[in-house]
C-alpha cells in the first residue's frame, strides 16, 4: 500500500525532494528541516543512513501531523562519493581570518581557543571552506560506510526508498556495492550520479543496466554539481538541468529528479528546456533560505519565529 502511494506521489510529476544531508547529522536540522518543509506540503525527504536520521526526520513529520502522507529516503554510497566527505581545518596552518566560516552554509565552522575548527556532525562536505582557504589550512577526508553493517537496522526501522550515490571512476567500487544492495533490499531505489567521473556514454550504461536488474520503482537523480547550491540563478542549476536531459533523452526511465544546483530557477529551465522530469530535489538551496530559523532551539515552540520560516518554505513547494 505505502509502496503504491509513493508510486503514484511520482506519476503526479510534481516531486519536491528535500535533502537534509547525505553527510549531515545534525539530528536537530534534520527534524526542523522535515517539521518545516512538510508543514509547506513537501512529502519527500532525503536523510543519511542512519537510525538517529530516520528517526529525527519521522520526529519533524509527527511534528507536522504528515507521518502518514511523506516519504523517507535514505542515502548510501561508495566511499569515495563527494557526498560522504567531512572537511577539517588544520589549527597550525590556520592564520584565524576566518574566510571558512564565512563561505560554510552549514554554519559547521566556528572559532576556539585553538582556532578555526569544524563541527564534523553539521559539515555535509560541499567544500567550500577548502576553495576559500589562500593558506592550504582546510583538507578532506571520505567516511566509510559499511552497506551491509549499516543497511539492515535502516530496513527494521523502515524508511521508503534507498538512494545509492556512485559518484566514482571505479565501475568495480559501484557494482560492489549495487550487487550488495540487491542481497539485502527490495523496494524503490534511487540512484544519484553525476558526470564528472564518466562520460556520457558511461553514464547511460551503467543506469540502464542497474535498472535491468532492479524489479521495483527505480529512480535516477540526476546529480548536475553536488552540493553547489545555495545561490539562485539559472547559471547555478544549469549542470542540474542538463544532466537531467542526458537521462531523458536516454530514456532509461520515467522517474528522474534533479539535483547538484538546483533552487528556485531550477523548474523553469526545465521547462524551457522540454525536459520530463519527475521532480527537483533542493539540498543546500532549502537548508540556507531557512538557516537563521532552524537553528533557532526555540523553533518547533515559538509559533511567530515558526510561522516566519513557513513563509519562505511555502515560496517553494
Amino acid at each position: 500500500m505505502i509502496r503504491d502511494n509513493f508510486k503514484n506521489f511520482l506519476d503526479n510529476k510534481n516531486c519536491l525532494k528535500i535533502i537534509c544531508g547525505a553527510g549531515n547529522k545534525d539530528l536537530k536540522e534534520i527534524t526542523n528541516l522535515c517539521a518545516l518543509y512538510a508543514t509547506a506540503g513537501c512529502r519527500f525527504f532525503d536523510v543519511n543512513a542512519s537510525l538517529e536520521a530516520i528517526k529525527a526526520a519521522k520526529d519533524g513529520l509527527k511534528f507536522a501531523g504528515k507521518e502518514s502522507e511523506c516519504f523517507i529516503c535514505v542515502s548510501v554510497g561508495t566511499n569515495d562519493d563527494p557526498h560522504f566527505v567531512k572537511c577539517r581545518i588544520n589549527t597550525e596552518k590556520c592564520i584565524n581570518c576566518g574566510e571558512c566560516e564565512k563561505k560554510c552554509l552549514q554554519k559547521a565552522i566556528r572559532q576556539s581557543e585553538n582556532g578555526y575548527v569544524v563541527n564534523e556532525d553539521k559539515c555535509v562536505g560541499c567544500n567550500k571552506c577548502l576553495k576559500v582557504c589562500s593558506h592550504n589550512a582546510v583538507d578532506t577526508y571520505c567516511y566509510k560506510i559499511s552497506i551491509s553493517e549499516v543497511l539492515p537496522p535502516l530496513i527494521n526501522e523502515g524508511f521508503d526508498c534507498l538512494e545509492y550515490h556512485i559518484i566514482t571512476d571505479d565501475e568495480n567500487k559501484i557494482f560492489e556495492g549495487w550487487e550488495t544492495i540487491k542481497k539485502l533490499y527490495k523496494g524503490p531505489v534511487s540512484i544519484c550520479l553525476d558526470r564528472s567521473k564518466f562520460g556520457n556514454e558511461k553514464v547511460e550504461n551503467c543506469l540502464k543496466k542497474m535498472k535491468d536488474e532492479w524489479p521495483d520503482i527505480f529512480i535516477v537523480q540526476a546529480d548536475g554539481a553536488p552540493m553547489s547550491g545555495g545561490d539562485d540563478d539559472f547559471r547555478t542549476t544549469l549542470q542540474a538541468v542538463a544532466m537531467a536531459d542526458i537521462v531523458d533523452k536516454a530514456g532509461i526511465t520515467p522517474y528522474i529528479l534533479i539535483s547538484g544546483g538546483t533552487n528556485s530557477k531550477t523548474n523553469e529551465l526545465s521547462d524551457l528546456c522540454d525536459i520530463d522530469v519527475t521532480g527537483v530535489s533542493l539540498g543546500s538551496y532549502a537548508r540556507k533560505i531557512v538557516k537563521e530559523y532552524i537553528e533557532d532551539d526555540n523553533f518547533l515552540t515559538d509559533k511567530c519565529l515558526f510561522e516566519r520560516a513557513l513563509k519562505i518554505a511555502k515560496r517553494i513547494v
